[in-house]
């Protein structure tokens, strides 16, 4: 799930090599965490105009998960 979330992002970011994905143990609801941090200059296009581009990043990242019947979330810091 990593590699799908570095893959969707590097096509947004202008430096690729800042992207950085940490991922948290499964919380007592069986929901992994994880956490992506970007430059600073690439935060604003991984977010998107109100969210959007945030909101689709973790809809895909869900429903990939459900393949795999997990369940994810994206936190963007």
């Amino acid at each position: 799930m990593q590699e799908l979330l570095r893959v969707i992002v590097a096509g947004l970011v202008e430096d690729p090599t800042a992207i950085q994905i940490t991922e948290d143990a499964p919380n007592e609801e069986g929901v992994i965490i994880y956490h992506l941090h970007v430059a600073p200059d690439d935060t604003g296009r991984v977010i998107g105009k109100q969210g959007r581009i945030a909101k689709a990043i973790r809809v895909i990242m869900r429903s990939g998960a459900a393949k795999y019947n997990q369940k994810i979330a994206v936190e963007i810091d």
